[in-house]
Order: C-alpha cells, then structure tokens, then sequence
C-alpha cells in the first residue's frame, strides 16, 4: 500500500510526468495513460527501491512510452494519410478554473512544429532526445532505459539532434497571433493574393483525418498553391467568426500559442462533443509558415468548448 505522503509526492510530479509523456507520445490520452501506470507501478514497489522519486517516475514513465511508441509503429501503417500530433488545447475551459494541461505545454519544445519534426524520430532516437536534450538525464540512465550502449544513446541523442535542427523556432506570442489574425484577415476578405503575402514562402499545410473528411495531406513549399486550398476550405465548409457561419471558429491556445476550434453549426449538426476541427499555427520571419488542421475525431475527443 501506498503511503499518503508517496500519493502527495506523486501528485506533485504529476504535470512533469505528463510534460514528459506527451513529448514522447504526441497524445494527451496515452499521456494521461502513461503516468497512470507509472501510478500503479509506483504501489507495487518497495519504497527502499527508490532512491529519487522524480528520477525512478520519470524513467518509469519513459520505458512505458517506449513500449506504446513501438506498438504505435504498426499502427500507422493502416492510418489514412498524414499523421500530426494531438493538440493540446488550452483557453476554451467553462469553469474558470486553471486548465490543468496549461502547465504541459508551457516551453517551446511543445509548440506544433516541434512536436511533429519528433514524430519524424525512430522510438529510440525520440527518447534519448527528449530525455538527454531536454532533461538533461545522464546517457548511463537512458541505456539502461533502452537497453543500449552509452554510445549507442550517445549516437542516437546526435541523430536525433540533427534531424529536428530544422524545424522552425517558436516567436514571441505576440508576433505569432499577429501573423495569424493577418492570415484570418485575408482569408476572411476572400483575398487570394493577400492569404498568400501572410504564407510564409515555404510554408507548409498539414491535414490530419485518418480518412473522416476532406483535409489535404501535405503541401510543402507553395504560398500560393496553399492560399487557394485554404480559401477552398472556407468556400466548402462556410467557415467565419460570426454567429451565422455554419463552421464557426472560435480562438484558443493550441500547443502554448494562439490557434482555432472549429464546431459545425448545431441546427445543421450535432458537434456539440468535440469540436470539428483544430487548427494550430506555426510563424516565422512574420509570417505563418506552418498550418496544422486537425480534423480526426479520434484525437479531438478531450477538447470541450466553452
């Protein structure tokens, strides 16, 4: 049996566990999962098998991710198009209170663009980075976690270095909701030439569906070509600001900086349980380079407007 002063110390580790987990994850859910089980494992284990709690709940916790990303692996084999990284949205709670998941994604190693250059890392590569380059755990630690040579988690924490190296750093908040609204702005004045001016010119579009609806896969690198898809999706699915659109958007922080929720019109269809879709943001030299849509059900299921 855990004591009551161990359940109140796990408690007090509970946001690092989380912050942990969905970095390794990309999921609130298998997140939440995660910590839970580090939970249970924590009671069936001798108190004098511990010597920093911290230190055993986060390697407990990263060993759990591990096995889930493995298993996550085949998953996305038989996933219908491109795979993002679930949202963490904050800003849209109706009781007031501190949103718990706010504190998840407070640095700049959660914002989206960062969260989808680690799910370009193999499971090894993805811990050994988030653990030595973000925690600064020891390689003799992580080894042990893998299972590895400390060369091995030496050469893995490098590859996985260079291979985010290029994903853009996150802006000031205020330079990225500027850039942004500007993109509204456009888009909403039905202004072609001006959504492509607030792309960035190797702007990249991401769509996450799994197959549920009309989202585009990927286009990278293409101002232009990305402005008209936008403005096809405003045609297609009414989307606007106001009462009368019948996809109305409603801003939110996603992943820590200023992005959307949108929800279907209830006299056309019931969406009142998750929204129809979240849109995060990516901003760079002023101007969006990054569009996440977010359109799967699946992993929109924990958002609840307000």
């Amino acid at each position: 049996m855990v004591s009551a002063l161990i359940a109140d110390l796990f408690e007090s580790h509970r946001g690092h566990l989380l912050s942990v987990a969905y970095r390794l994850t990309g999921s609130v859910g298998d997140a939440e999962d995660a910590v839970q089980e580090s939970w249970l494992r924590l009671a069936g284990t001798h108190q004098s098998e511990i010597d920093d709690l911290r230190d055993w709940l986060t390697a407990t916790v990263s060993r759990i991710c591990l096995d889930h990303l493995r298993t996550t692996a085949t998953r996305r084999e038989t996933y219908v198009g491109q795979w993002l990284p679930e949202p963490i949205v904050t800003g849209v709670a109706p009781s007031g209170r501190p949103d718990p998941l706010e504190s998840v994604v407070r640095g700049a190693e959660y914002r989206m663009a960062a969260m989808v250059a680690l799910d370009g890392l193999t499971p090894p590569q993805r811990v050994a980075f988030v653990l030595h380059d973000g925690l600064a755990v020891p390689f003799e630690e992580i080894a042990e976690i893998l299972g590895v040579s400390t060369d091995d988690v030496r050469l893995l924490a490098t590859q996985a270095r260079e291979a985010v190296a290029g994903a853009p750093s996150a802006v000031a908040d205020a330079e990225h909701e500027a850039a942004v609204r500007r993109l509204l702005a456009a888009l909403a004045a039905d202004d072609v030439d001006a959504v492509a001016k607030a792309l960035h010119p190797e702007a990249v579009l991401i769509g996450d569906a799994n197959g549920t609806t009309s989202t585009v896969v990927k286009i990278v690198g293409g101002a232009e070509r990305i402005a008209r898809f936008m403005l096809e999706l405003v045609h297609t699915y009414g989307i606007g600001a106001s009462e009368q659109a019948a996809t109305r958007y409603e801003f939110a922080t996603v992943n820590g900086q200023l992005g959307l929720v949108m929800n279907l019109d209830s006299e056309t269809e019931e969406q009142d349980w998750h929204p129809a879709r979240v849109v995060g943001f990516t901003v760079r030299d002023e101007l969006v380079w990054g569009t996440y849509d977010h359109a799967n059900p699946a992993k929109l299921t924990g958002v609840r407007l307000s």
